[in-house]
């Protein structure tokens, strides 16, 4: 490393930028990026890296590595800023702050495509036809608010499938969550009407919803038609309580996102809450890679550009910091979106308070991981002290073989550091070499495969190696790290011992007796924590491989059955085998199964 290197490095590439707006790249001797930039001018933004002695240690570092650069020109700030946020996200940048975060939030969809309507959890692309309401920040919340709006509004659950098969009501109608059209227990244009009210409500019209319903409720009991009445009374009550769960102090018309920043120590935690239609859709909070020497300035802008990369912008977001170049990021955002969007810093009223709100969540989220974390420094360090490994590890991986009768074999790698179990780092392995059920050779494979990465591919170096066996795996592991000159990696098998109990794990590791922990104690809980995750991630990456291989071997040599079809018919009749059993009729029964293709089907197996 050399940071007069670096420096004339990027003087040379200076000079070949023009002055325009546009994205850079710092990139190391093996074309990996080190840290992405966008500049309003780039030869004037990328020169304050040619004098180092102003900027913190962090980007020394990144200057020092640097070996080349490439950037490109963009036609303004805003478009520069999208791009700069696309390529962070996707590349993940060593010396920029990053979200790690991938996942889409759910909505609740309210299809308008089949003869009796419903609502169902639904996440992915917008392809279905129907109204979408969300996002949620949880699956858990959109279930636990379906729950709710059954009971206001009865709308059918079952698949199209069910419901064409059905000769008699569901536990469904008898619970009051659904009106059972499949039975005509209601008549269509009342069942219609329920789909109207439902969708009205979750667009916001909540008042006249509950107004209409009350209506109905005085009529019927004029007409003393009570159990009518007592329907309609059990629904406003429902509709209440969701209202009264999930309703903030807004307008029921505001739709916006708040984003709270809270630092302490150095850390961050940045608290998200999605407000739809006056509804609180939940909150969640996250905890960004922040790196001493960062300005704290950049984090509101990288978090928010970042953020919307992958989720719907909102018209209004809300946050309790000032932010430098709001009017870029305000930009960017909507040429993304393609309608206004604003940013705002609310100083009084409800938007103030629900801030203020925000910001406790994310106190009291940053004080539990921080809880966290000092919990498992202290199991690190006791883990270090009885093991004799001198130095407290920062990344150990645990690995773990499963198959049946050697079939669908595959080896698992779990990580844990100072943050917890590391899933994001998880690994698995299919097993290409090793046959039949021989667990050594397994292990060695995966071994092997895993170190020559480290050399190929550049994968970070564990501290600790633990695998799921006895002396015969040790052995196994060690003759790997023998033949590949892997060294200053403490390596630790972990077996059963003779009663086979959680608890009585008996330890191996090279030029040391074997040894138990003390049963009970802080440490022997943390192993056994760390042994049964690494056991779930090979049991479910197995399950997951073998169920693959299932419907390919039953499957697959049918003509124009997809992977669609396949699944479809699988959830419909549970297995394969009744698949083959199954008659022409019931095989039509099954979704996107026409006539023609229930005979091609039933032709295969007969």
């Amino acid at each position: 490393m050399s940071l007069k290197t670096g420096i004339e490095v990027i003087r040379e590439h200076i000079k070949k930028m023009p002055d325009r707006s546009g994205v850079y790249r710092m990139l190391d001797e093996s074309g990996e990026p080190l840290y992405i930039g966008k500049a309003k001018n780039l030869p004037k933004r990328v020169v304050s890296y040619t004098r180092p002695e102003s900027l913190p240690y962090r980007l020394q570092m990144m200057i020092s590595l640097t070996r080349t650069m490439e950037f490109s020109v963009t036609k303004n700030e805003a478009e520069a800023l999208l791009l700069e946020s696309q390529l962070v996200k996707e590349l993940q940048p060593k010396y920029n702050i990053l979200l790690k975060d991938g996942k889409s939030f759910p909505y609740i969809l309210l299809t308008e495509d089949k003869k009796y309507n419903m609502m169902t959890k639904f996440r992915g692309k917008h392809a279905k036809t129907g109204k979408y309401f969300g996002p949620f920040l949880s699956a858990g919340l959109v279930m636990q608010t379906l729950t709710q709006l059954q009971k206001a509004f009865p709308l059918r659950t079952c698949t199209d499938a069910t419901l064409e098969s059905r000769t008699r009501p569901c536990l469904e109608y008898q619970i009051k969550r659904c009106s059972a059209p499949c039975v005509h227990k209601i008549s269509d244009e009342d069942y219609r009407k329920i789909e109207e009210q439902a969708a009205r409500f979750l667009s916001g019209k909540t008042s006249d919803v509950q107004q209409e319903l009350s209506a109905q409720m005085q009529v019927a009991a004029e007409n003393m038609d009570y159990e009518r009445a007592a329907v309609m009374r059990d629904r406003i009550y429902a509709l209440s309580k969701i209202q009264s769960e999930s309703r903030l102090n807004m307008p029921p018309d505001t739709n916006l996102d708040a984003i709270v920043f809270y630092t302490e120590a150095g850390k961050v935690c940045v608290e998200v809450t999605f407000i739809r239609n006056g509804f609180n859709y939940g909150n969640s909070s996250y905890f960004p890679t922040y790196l001493e020497g960062v300005d704290e300035s950049e984090l509101p802008q990288e978090f928010i550009m970042q953020f919307y990369q992958s989720n719907p912008v909102p018209k209004t977001i809300i946050t309790n910091l000032p932010i430098a170049d709001v009017e870029v990021i305000e930009e960017a955002l909507s040429m993304k979106s393609g309608s206004k969007v604003e940013i705002e810093n609310p100083q009084r009223g409800d938007k103030l308070a629900l801030v203020k709100m925000a910001e406790r969540n994310a106190q009291e989220a940053l004080a539990r991981k921080m809880a966290e974390n000092a919990t498992q420094k202290k199991l690190l360090k006791l883990f270090c002290d009885e093991f004799g490994l001198g130095e407290q590890p920062e990344r150990i991986e645990v690995y773990d073989n499963s198959h049946i009768s050697g079939t669908n074999s595959i080896g698992a790698m779990i990580v844990i550091n100072e943050n917890g179990m590391d899933k994001k780092s998880y690994r698995k392995f299919n097993i290409k070499t090793a046959s039949g059920d021989d667990d050594y050779a397994m292990m060695r494979e995966v071994l092997r495969r895993r170190f020559a990465r480290a050399k190929t591919e550049g994968w970070v170096l564990p501290d600790v190696v633990l695998i799921d066996g006895g002396a015969g795996q040790l052995s196994a592991a060690k003759q790997v790290f023998d033949d590949m000159g892997v060294s200053n990696v403490a390596l630790i098998a972990i077996a059963k011992g003779p009663e086979r109990n959680a608890g009585n794990e008996e330890y191996h590791m090279p030029d040391r007796a074997p040894f138990r922990l003390k049963k009970g104690s802080e440490l022997a809980y943390f192993m056994q924590r760390i042994r049964d995750e690494a056991h779930r991630f090979a049991i479910t990456t197995h399950r997951a491989k073998r169920s693959k291989d299932f419907i390919k071997s039953g499957l697959d040599d049918i003509e124009g059955i997809g992977s669609v079809r396949k699944k479809a018919l699988l959830h419909y009749f549970g297995s394969v085998a009744a698949i083959k059993e199954a008659s022409l009729k019931d095989l039509q029964q099954v979704e996107g199964v026409s006539a023609k293709t229930a005979e091609i089907i039933y032709n295969f197996f007969h």
